[in-house]
């Protein structure tokens, strides 16, 4: 089977490129880390005139109803870029769950503002995601929700959420409900800002048509697009990695120069090329092939997160000393790999979720 990317698809992703790199250079990446801003609204809007929020957004509520693999070509580049936007929960999930789950009236008035930006939506699915311990998470009783929800995505700038309950069912609650306490949650990636939700009581909206392969999608979608903004920031470790070595001089010589250095940038690359194809059938499968998309999304986050974590040490390793330090920059991308590791389930989880779906281990 021959299996590529379209001249469209190619376009896009060089539009995207050529945005990012304007709108989001590493100084604006700095200061909102630094800042601990819910959302860089510049960034912000030159995304939204490329149409990102409206990716997975049908046609029919003012999207663009493209596919998962367009949206994970998106994350690849905004990983490159490590942009800090509210893509995976606002863009992805939220539309996702509304399209597949949500009544008629849930997507007429939700999904038209997220086609344009206009709102922003935070996703808790982690605890049923992830696998949390027994008594967390929230629970559903009599249309309020109870309960906590932890590494909630997207959560700081949200005007709504989607949160999940531990019986599977999904929920939409707006930001602005009685009962509703939010906090920010310290994490490693500080350009992308997980929350704590607390639940008192809380009314909450249940999506109708929410199953327990509602949540299985979701899941395969999370792990795709997190195993893609991975790819994209390990291919951006390692070409700044390639141009310090072309550049530094030691003993008179560029390390470039030197073999050793060869073989670490010569490593890096093998392990990232056999990886996008990996990431590239995950998200196609998640349309294409829904009784694969499971599996091989698993397969994607559990060896992205191998694949990113050698890169980013490797990466680090060639600048020497200047690795560490805040001038290059370079561990904005190194906490964006660790960041995609082990939010909604580390590599073991996620590699032990694989094993039960396949009937190797019992659930």
């Amino acid at each position: 089977m021959e299996f590529a990317l379209s001249s469209e698809q190619r376009m896009f992703q060089d539009s995207l490129h050529r945005t990012l790199a304007d709108a989001c250079p590493l100084q604006r990446v700095r200061e909102v880390a630094a800042d601990h801003l819910p959302l860089d609204r510049a960034v912000w809007r030159a995304v939204r005139e490329l149409g990102l929020p409206a990716l997975l957004v049908p046609e029919a509520f003012g999207g663009l109803g493209l596919s998962l693999l367009d949206a994970a070509l998106a994350a690849e580049a905004l990983g490159r870029h490590v942009a800090p936007v509210p893509f995976l929960g606002s863009a992805v999930l939220a539309p996702l769950a509304l399209h597949e789950a949500g009544s008629d009236a849930q997507k007429r008035k939700w999904l038209p503002g997220l086609a344009a930006g206009d709102v922003v939506a935070g996703v808790a699915i982690a605890e049923p995601v992830a696998g949390a311990r027994d008594g967390a998470g929230v629970t559903a009783s009599g249309g309020r929700l109870h309960g906590s929800a932890l590494f909630v995505l997207d959560a700081g700038a949200a005007d709504v959420f989607i949160v999940a309950d531990r019986d599977g069912g999904l929920h939409l609650v707006r930001a602005d409900a009685a009962g509703l306490q939010r906090s920010a949650l310290r994490a490693i990636d500080t350009t992308r800002p997980l929350g704590e939700l607390h639940f008192s009581g809380v009314l909450a909206e249940p999506l109708p048509g929410a199953r327990a392969a509602t949540l299985d999608r979701l899941r395969s979608a999370a792990w795709s697009i997190l195993a893609a903004d991975t790819l994209g920031a390990g291919d951006a470790m390692l070409a700044q990695a390639v141009v310090y070595a072309g550049e530094r001089r030691q003993f008179g010589r560029v390390i470039g120069s030197f073999q050793a250095v060869k073989h670490l940038c010569a490593e890096m690359a093998a392990q990232l090329e056999p990886a996008r194809s990996l990431v590239w059938y995950a998200a196609h499968a998640f349309d294409a092939l829904p009784d694969e998309a499971v599996l091989a999304a698993a397969h994607a986050k559990a060896h992205l997160a191998e694949v990113g974590t050698f890169v980013a040490r490797t990466a680090t390793e060639v600048h020497g000393g200047m690795g560490i330090t805040d001038l290059l920059g370079l561990h904005h991308w190194f906490k964006r790999i660790g960041f995609n590791r082990q939010v909604l389930g580390g590599p073991e989880r996620v590699r032990e979720y694989a094993a039960q779906v396949q009937g190797l281990v019992a659930a």
